[in-house]
């Protein structure tokens, strides 16, 4: 028995596995300019590439009311379509633009993160007067992202989608926040590593008025119901229904809004 599993580490350790990501990167036949068009902006055109990288070069980094302005102006032409009155601050990573569709006075603070990569995806949706906060990061992993009006986005959240990830209207997310919408991998089998093991994928749905906590975060497959609250550092496993109230790792319901306190 010792000898088998030894030979299972082995014949790991001796084949190479990577994620599709790591396959398309790592490719000797691409070459390094593709390989960046890819991940960068999802299309070949060189007028694409050119005008991407004066943007992000020249203006992408200019501090103060200046780099504003010029952001506000100029970062238009990158996006699939932008409202009036955002506002784009300074050093933001900005991935497959032409996917990404912002509404009418948003803020996204400096260092945020819009990727919206994928071959099939429709990309990030942004509604209307919303708020994302400096160094969040809004990911697709060949999937969708949906914000909806007035969401409020506090800093260094963390929010990424395989498949389909909607955040409703009037939503308030404290810092450090998780929704892991990259689903997870299956592990039954040890003969091979769980990173070469399939993936399952539901989404993640929030909807509209919920308060969540600093430091929560919510895995795939979730639904949190309209108007709950999740307590700070809470892990939502399981979908709550609407009105509650959540606390715990993993979380769970400690009351429920719409029923009197006695």
């Amino acid at each position: 028995m010792e000898e088998k599993r030894e030979s299972l580490v082995l014949h790991k350790d001796e084949a190479i596995q990577k994620t599709e990501l790591q396959k398309s990167l790592t490719d000797q036949k691409v070459s390094s300019l593709k390989k960046y068009q890819d991940i960068a902006l999802g299309k070949d055109t060189i007028f694409s590439l050119v005008k991407y990288e004066l943007l992000i070069t020249f203006i992408g980094s200019v501090p103060g009311a200046l780099g504003l302005l010029l952001r506000k102006v100029l970062f238009k032409s990158l996006f699939g379509s932008v409202g009036k009155n955002v506002v784009f601050g300074k050093s933001l990573t900005i991935r497959h633009p032409h996917k990404i569709h912002i509404g009418e006075n948003v803020v996204i603070d400096d260092y945020a993160v819009l990727d919206a990569k994928g071959d099939s995806n429709q990309g990030i949706m942004i509604g209307d007067n919303v708020m994302i906060g400096r160094n969040t990061v809004i990911s697709c992993k060949n999937g969708n992202i949906n914000i909806d009006n007035n969401t409020n986005i506090a800093m260094n959240c963390f929010i990424q989608s395989a498949k389909e990830v909607k955040i409703g209207k009037n939503v308030l997310f404290g810092a450090y926040c998780y929704v892991i919408g990259g689903g997870e991998h299956e592990f039954s089998r040890i003969d091979i590593p769980i990173i070469s093991q399939a993936q399952i994928v539901q989404g993640i749905t929030i909807k509209d008025n919920c308060w969540i906590g600093s430091r929560v975060s919510v895995l795939d497959g979730v639904t949190i119901g309209s108007d709950v609250i999740l307590g700070a550092g809470a892990v939502a496993t399981k979908s709550l229904p609407k009105y509650s109230v959540a606390v715990g790792v993993p979380a769970k319901i400690i009351r429920m809004r719409d029923q009197a306190v006695t």
